[in-house]
């Protein structure tokens, strides 16, 4: 009958029979037989020679890595990198939807467009969306800068109130070659009567009352929109149509029938 002493070696020689297996085995797995102990048995830990190795059929036979699925980029991760949109594993450079051309970020995109053309068409996308939202802004914000300016050297009718005032950088049309007022109107105005005001006040030839086709008009800056010459300013103002207090008019003898100004930069450019 064994002893006690005898069972306590015998779990000890199996345990230490265990272990000595455990490592051997460790070793194996990780494409190395010498002698490392515990601490150093992990291909990084020792920087293994053979874990980068190419098998003569020119396959990676080194650490598991998972592929980019861009086609064309040779990158491999040691960890899954997926797209949560299309779920297809790519590397770390390529895992934005922007960088891997993403099939799920814009469906209606043409299917037959080369992948530079459709990274093109969603970046001229996200720009798009970024500067409209940016404008939006902006304009009102740079409005208000110029209004204080404007309030320091506009012109315009002394018997106006205070409270009714409405301040704008107008530009004169190209053809007449002066550069822009300041003026203010009265918010209770109409387009068409601070159009025939600034007409008159700059020497511009009027043709709004005749039955000519080519009339005088004001138009945003901004967005190159006519205004309608029986709109009362208040209204403009208290709308989205881009109209500020502080901003910048543009008045141009154009068809009746035009509804946009085209180029409106060259007033910008041409006549500060």
């Amino acid at each position: 009958m064994d002893t006690i002493a005898d069972r306590s070696t015998r779990e000890e020689l199996i345990g230490v029979g265990k272990a000595v297996l455990l490592n051997k085995i460790a070793k194996l797995r990780n494409g190395r037989a010498g002698k490392d102990c515990l601490k150093h048995q992990s291909k990084v830990s020792h920087d293994c020679s053979k874990s980068l190795l190419v098998s003569s059929s020119g396959q990676y036979t080194g650490c598991p890595a998972y592929n980019c699925n861009l086609p064309g980029c040779p990158k491999r991760e040691l960890v899954p990198v997926l797209c949560e949109h299309c779920h297809l594993n790519f590397c770390l450079s390529h895992r934005h939807q922007q960088d891997h051309i993403c099939s799920q970020i814009k469906k209606e995109l043409d299917s037959t467009a080369t992948a530079p053309q459709r990274v093109s068409q969603i970046l001229g996308q996200c720009k798009g969306q970024k500067k409209s939202f940016k404008t939006a802004r902006s304009r009102e914000m740079a409005a208000k800068v110029a209004l204080m300016k404007l309030k320091a050297q506009a012109n315009g009718d002394c018997s106006i109130p205070e409270t009714e005032r409405v301040f704008f950088l107008v530009f004169m049309p190209l053809s007449h070659g002066h550069p822009p007022k300041a003026l203010f109107f009265s918010k209770r105005w109409t387009v068409g009567r601070i159009t025939d005001l600034i007409a008159d006040k700059a020497g511009i030839t009027n043709l709004n009352n005749t039955s000519s086709n080519m009339k005088l008009r004001l138009f945003i800056q901004d967005n190159g929109k006519v205004l309608s010459s029986d709109q009362v300013l208040a209204d403009l103002l208290d709308g989205d149509q881009g109209v500020f207090n502080g901003g910048s008019l543009i008045m141009e003898t154009v068809p009746a029938d035009l509804l946009v100004l085209p180029d409106t930069h060259l007033y910008d450019s041409g006549q500060k």
